[in-house]
């Protein structure tokens, strides 16, 4: 009974390890071009509060990734768990607005879910993305051109591409024989 009890601790502390590594690979800051091509379009010069959005961005799609297409039910949580942790641990959140940080990316993570949720084809994904990002950024008011659009979809395209890569690296991809289908492994 004891041993069990170590194993089961050890499996869980293998895999908070694993939900911090990849939270500190969301941590990465954004792309000098990026922030600066966001500050010119949508944050009226604003570099902090581009640099910012995308920071949200990056963390809120890497947790969506961790509830989408994680293997293990308990990943996306561990994930969630380590996510909220390293918000109050980060030096770009001000003492006393960890509260505001936390309501700023929860809004994200909401309108960024609602944006991947609709199943309508990658470019359209995209562009919902595209758009909610220069929303934030610019506010409701803002209407950001096509090319606009389509960068930010394209930035946070590959935000959700890098989470997924890093989310196989640290918990597995799934592997089905050749011989069955995903939908058949679905039902069993």
């Amino acid at each position: 009974m004891p041993l069990r009890f170590w194993q089961r601790w050890r499996a869980e502390r293998v895999q908070q390890q694993r939900a911090a590594r990849y939270i500190r690979g969301l941590q990465r800051e954004p792309a000098a071009d990026e922030v600066e091509w966001l500050t010119r379009v949508a944050t009226s010069g604003d570099a902090d509060h581009a640099r910012w959005e995308l920071r949200y961005a990056r963390r809120a799609l890497g947790l969506l990734v961790a509830e989408r297409d994680a293997l293990d039910d308990r990943t996306a949580s561990l994930v969630a768990r380590e996510l909220t942790g390293s918000l109050a641990r980060d030096p770009h959140v001000a003492a006393g607005m960890l509260p505001v940080a936390e309501r700023q990316l929860n809004a994200r993570l909401r309108v960024y879910g609602e944006a991947l949720a609709r199943r309508d084809g990658g470019r359209l994904v995209r562009a919902r993305l595209g758009r909610a990002l220069l929303t934030f950024a610019a506010g409701e008011g803002h209407a950001p051109g096509e090319s606009d659009v389509e960068r930010a979809g394209d930035v946070l395209g590959r935000y959700l591409a890098e989470a997924n890569q890093a989310l196989r690296g640290e918990f597995g991809a799934a592997a089905l024989p050749e011989d069955v289908a995903p939908s058949a492994a679905a039902r069993g």
